[in-house]
């Protein structure tokens, strides 16, 4: 399997995802960041988590990606 680096855009939609999903997550369990999370809950929080982590991967298994 050939891997090539992702598109620079890829890469920072996967970590807008990643980071977005992360502090949903964290705002959950800690109630002193619940402002964080807009209105998102833990479970879509890590949804978005997993979901910046499979752009990340298709990103790179992918050509033109």
């Amino acid at each position: 399997m050939n891997l090539s680096a992702p598109k620079n855009v890829t890469f920072y939609i996967a970590v807008v995802l990643w980071v977005l999903g992360l502090i949903a997550v964290l705002s959950n369990a800690l109630a002193s960041l619940n402002f964080l999370a807009f209105g998102v809950n833990g479970s879509a929080g890590a949804t978005l988590a997993l979901l910046g982590g499979l752009v990340l991967v298709l990103g790179c298994v992918l050509d033109g990606m």
